[in-house]
């Protein structure tokens, strides 16, 4: 069951990270999911390999991720409750799973120590008559290495396949195929010499001791590859978790004095006695502060965590945060957020949000659940995992007792019978690697979404990545989105004789302070520039791409745009100022409606709007303009940008019907808007891509979101789209090719038992490398362009 399919509400269930041990292979991430599934209450988990991850949903009335984690750990599979990212002791563990440095460090000290055993084992094979005469000792010799080679490295392998086989042969994982290749191997050979020594088929043949230390020594060092491969996949996540620093300089605290004036208990800030000499902050674990505590972050410093400028003003580079690459200016009231770099001035922040609450800490919690979710695509994965291991012992098997009847039927002596045997079930179980399957999607998601991440492309939906591949219309909204979003009060024009310019921007701003739009807001910011009075509004309302409405000293005041004076049939006066949109004033009076006049406002292009217009036509992907303002304040923008089509004067409904349209038509819809008022259409397109700010990246709509202002990473999430769903088809294409031809060659003898273990070891390495490739993505230069000349009131 997914999420979307869960039937309890949001309300009723949480999420919660764990980290998992011992998978190995995309049987064990199966095997896991049905662990922890098996729970009463756990409505979804999402396990990724890559990550050594689970994501699980649960009714925390039901269940708890205590019961969940030891459901997973008893079978098999090692599970504890992951840190939350961003917060003190996050990025010890990584992105690579428990302990990944711990990990990494155990399979290189097994790969050396296999080895050391084996190398002596081949050395004695090609020149141990010239060193031991006694062909008695040199067997000896070589026996007694691989049983070193097996004691000492191969434990962890049999641990891992009885885990694995207590639940089932259907929960059977890729260490019980090499468990078994290495028994088989060891196991004929031993048992071979000590019947040839006593004397019950004498002339034996080859037997595979070197080849069994061989299979652990090379499997010892695929997995040591295999992990690093993982942990340099997992570093763009590392490099966000550690941008937080783990100590902070904390100033003392102001001291207050409590007074009753009026008889009310009031608080009032002393400043620090001069006598006092200088404040001293103090180093403390980023962990002990507290919200209200304040933080001194000197020049060169990064910011621990997110807060209100209370002192100073300073250069901060947020290119971590949003993908701008220039520093932006914090001065006193000015929020400031953790993991960003304090470039040259001293700056006092009281602390607003900690831990798991900053942007930072909600950017990466968002990434890994896109990375722990799976994609259409992985279905196809999944099925053929959930069967592999089973199927692979049923071909070993049937291989095995085909070469014995081979043999019997042309009459080879047992020795050579047994031999052959031997070597090709060896070969089949240990060729045979669901690691590469398993990990042929999630490695190049966890790249993806890492590097995404680092651009300011926050993959919210692994599923919105997918489709964002074939995707070949773009809407975007105007305000905000292609321009500025920052309009400037160009002029207020009431109707002669019927009130004053002041008056009527009293009006129109006290209904706008209560709307969030950008023009609403510029509205009440040159009223009280201009110590325009807000006057007290009873009965307001808003209409979704209307207006607004309410009673101001006893007037019926609306205002809104050419939708509302086409609503209330008022006629729409000429426009004074080419390219500027207009807000209208209009007063019902006995039932009837008459216009008091309209005020005008220019909103400036993006600087960059032009050159992504022309990225994305390049691209293929057709850019469109719906916006609900008016075509004549529409046409300049559109024109400047190169676009050719353009829909005005559109509601949020229009927006969804206008998307509905187009792919009812064959096109693949994505929507470009700030999250609020394109929330239906960014819902309705195939591809939701929201404008936003790092801050508040976790309220975003949309499945991908643009953690900066600027339009230069929405080309770049495109190329990114199709590059990573290249390097995945590539990847299950390797996987699939590598099993389709690797397993039969080693059913038919054609490969030995220690080329199949160098094959199974180079699959694993191979589907990681080509998905690290993602690592140098680059989608073009991502510098803003010089602004577009001023033309018609729209740019500058």
């Amino acid at each position: 069951m997914t999420i979307a399919e869960s039937t309890e509400s949001p309300e009723q269930t949480r999420r919660a990270t764990l980290s998992v041990s011992n998978m190995n292979c995309a049987s064990c991430v199966a095997h896991v999911e049905r662990a922890a599934m098996a729970v009463m209450g756990v409505s979804d988990v999402r396990v990724n390999l890559a990550l050594g991850r689970a994501l699980v949903t649960f009714d925390p009335s039901r269940a708890n991720v205590a019961e969940v984690a030891a459901a997973v750990t008893k079978s098999g599979y090692p599970a504890e409750l992951n840190p939350v990212a961003g917060t003190p002791g996050a990025s010890q563990q990584g992105s690579a799973g428990p302990s990944h440095d711990d990990n990494l460090l155990g399979w290189r000290n097994r790969a050396i120590v296999a080895l050391a055993m084996w190398v002596p084992v081949e050395l004695l094979h090609w020149f141990g008559h010239r060193l031991i005469p006694s062909h008695l000792a040199m067997t000896v010799t070589e026996c007694l290495l691989a049983t070193a080679a097996m004691v000492l490295c191969s434990g962890g392998f049999y641990r891992s396949a009885v885990r694995s086989l207590r639940s089932g042969l259907n929960n059977a994982n890729m260490d019980v195929l090499i468990a078994m290749g290495f028994s088989v191997a060891f196991g004929y050979s031993l048992v071979a010499r000590v019947g040839e020594w006593a004397g019950w088929w004498p002339g034996l043949g080859h037997v595979y001791f070197g080849e069994a230390a061989a299979l652990i020594a090379i499997v010892s060092v695929g997995h040591y590859l295999e992990t690093r491969a993982r942990v340099s996949a997992g570093s763009a996540i590392r490099q966000l978790l550690d941008l937080t620093p783990a100590t902070a300089w904390r100033m003392p605290p102001v001291p207050v004095e409590v007074t009753r004036p009026a008889g009310r208990l009031s608080l009032s800030v002393l400043q620090a006695p001069a006598v006092a000499g200088p404040v001293e902050p103090e180093e403390v674990s980023v962990a002990a502060l507290a919200v209200g505590d304040r933080v001194l972050i000197r020049p060169g410093e990064r910011v621990p965590i997110d807060g209100e400028v209370v002192e100073g003003a300073s250069s901060v580079d947020e290119s971590m945060l949003t993908g701008e690459p220039l520093p932006v200016m914090r001065r006193l009231g000015e929020n400031v957020f953790g993991g960003t770099l304090n470039t040259d001035g001293r700056l006092v922040v009281r602390v607003t949000r900690t831990g798991e609450q900053t942007a930072l800490a909600g950017i990466i919690q968002l990434v890994e659940t896109a990375q722990a979710s799976k994609p259409p695509v992985q279905r196809l994965a999944d099925r053929i995992a959930s069967i592999f291991v089973p199927v692979v012992l049923v071909i070993a098997t049937v291989a095995g007792v085909g070469w014995a009847l081979w043999g019997h039927y042309h009459g080879w002596e047992g020795a050579r019978t047994w031999g052959t045997v031997a070597q090709v079930v060896c070969s089949v179980l240990i060729i045979a690697c669901p690691c590469a399957l398993g990990l042929a999607i999630p490695a190049a998601l966890m790249v993806a979404t890492g590097i995404g991440a680092k651009r300011g492309i926050l993959i919210r939906d692994i599923a919105g990545l997918q489709r964002a591949e074939k995707v070949t219309a773009i809407v975007l909204d105007k305000t905000g989105t292609l321009t500025l979003g920052q309009p400037v009060l160009h002029a207020v024009r009431p109707v002669e004789g019927l009130m004053s310019e002041t008056e009527l921007l009293g009006l129109a701003a006290s209904l706008e302070q209560f709307a969030t739009h950008p023009l609403a807001q510029a509205i009440v910011r040159q009223a009280l520039a201009r110590n325009t009075g807000l006057r007290a509004v009873i009965d307001f309302s808003s209409t979704a791409g209307t207006g607004i409405r309410g009673e101001i000293d006893g007037r019926h005041i609306e205002v809104g745009g050419p939708r509302l004076l086409s609503e209330l049939k008022v006629a729409l006066p000429p426009g004074n100022t080419p390219g500027a949109s207009r807000v209208f004033v209009v007063e019902s009076v006995d039932g009837a409606a008459r216009l008091l006049g309209h005020l005008e406002l220019i909103d400036g292009i993006k600087p960059e709007a032009p050159v992504v217009v022309k990225q994305l036509l390049a691209l293929g992907v057709r850019p469109i303009i719906a916006t609900g303002d008016r075509e004549e304040a529409t046409a300049p923008v559109a024109e400047i940008c190169g676009i050719t089509e353009v829909h005005a004067g559109m509601s949020p409904g229009d927006k969804k019907a206008l998307i509905l349209r187009l792919a009812a038509g064959g096109e693949r819809v994505g929507m470009v808007g700030d999250g609020i008022n394109d929330a239906p259409a960014l819902a309705q397109a195939q591809l939701g891509i929201a404008i936003g700010s790092g801050a508040d990246v976790a309220k975003e709509s949309g499945d991908i979101v643009l953690t900066g202002p600027t339009l230069l990473t929405l080309p770049a999430t495109i190329q990114l789209s199709r590059d990573t769903m290249r390097i995945i088809r590539q990847n299950l294409f390797l996987a699939f090719a590598y099993n389709a031809l690797a397993i039969p060659f080693a059913a038919f003898g054609i490969v030995p038992p220690i080329y199949a273990a160098i094959a199974m070891a180079l699959s694993d390495v191979t589907v990681i490398g080509n998905a690290l490739r993602l690592r140098w993505f680059d989608p073009g230069p991502l510098r803003l362009p010089e602004r577009p000349a001023m033309r018609d009131g729209v740019g500058r």
